[in-house]
């Protein structure tokens, strides 16, 4: 019998893409996808308009009646692309760093890596109004993730990938973002959404070619190569890390 009425909140981005395939073709689970920015996704959850979310790991510390749920999540092993640093001049020269409104766990990690990495003291300035990265300054650097990354490929002289300089620093993969539930979720539900998700997972290029991204010449090697969605042991370790470092740089306040 399907599960019914669950409300998700869901990532809406190209990684998220065999996430919403598996929920929707699922045979135990009927859900409503609340699909937003990442931050989104957490206020939606801190509201309760889902009952289940895919939320960024920034935003963890938030929820004292959830639990991370699922052996799944948004995370990577090597370069993830979508995560990334771009500025027309070295990082060691950057002055200011505009940092992508749209998570706050990726500033978390710029502000990891420019202290323990990078060694530099940028001012930090909000990124809401995308149309200055098409301006910018020569001392200037932008944090952009999701699949605004895209566009800029090849667009600036130099370009650093997150998860790449995470894995520099500390050895260890990145997660960007874990499932969560209540403490009270039935079992039944959350064991359906852990079959609905590997069912997305090993149908990556169905889910790419049912949401019309066929056409992208980059979706499939990105969701193979960059995007890592097995939540294992090592990146159980490398979430902890990241919040032991990121004590020191964010109150643990905000969703994102």
């Amino acid at each position: 019998m399907a599960i019914l009425n669950t409300k998700i909140a869901a990532v809406s981005y190209l990684n998220t893409v065999p996430f919403v395939y598996g929920i929707q073709h699922a045979d135990s689970l009927r859900a409503e996808l609340l699909l937003a920015p990442p931050a989104e996704c957490a206020r939606n959850y801190l509201s309760k308009k889902a009952d289940i979310a895919l939320v960024p790991v920034g935003s963890l510390p938030l929820f004292n009646d959830a639990e991370i749920v699922t052996n799944y999540c948004i995370g990577a092993e090597k370069s993830v692309r979508t995560v990334t640093v771009m500025s027309n001049s070295p990082i060691s020269e950057i002055e200011n760093l505009w940092l992508d409104s749209h998570s706050m766990t990726s500033a978390l990690l710029v502000k990891i890596l420019a202290a323990e990495l990078w060694n530099i003291k940028p001012q930090w300035k909000e990124l809401s109004d995308y149309s200055i990265v098409q301006s910018s300054a020569e001392k200037d650097a932008f944090l952009l993730i999701g699949d605004k990354v895209f566009p800029y490929e090849g667009k600036f002289r130099y370009t650093y990938d997150l998860a790449d300089c995470w894995r520099e620093l500390t050895g260890k993969p990145f997660v960007f973002a874990v499932w969560i539930a209540r403490k009270c979720t039935d079992p039944e539900l959350i064991d359906a959404l852990e079959a609905a998700l590997e069912t997305g997972v090993e149908r990556i290029w169905e889910a790419i070619v049912e949401y019309g991204h066929d056409d992208k010449d980059y979706a499939y090697p990105y969701l193979t190569e960059n995007i890592d969605f097995l939540f294992d042991y090592q990146k159980r370790q490398a979430l902890a890390l990241y919040w032991d470092k990121g004590q020191k740089f964010a109150p643990r306040a905000n969703p994102g």
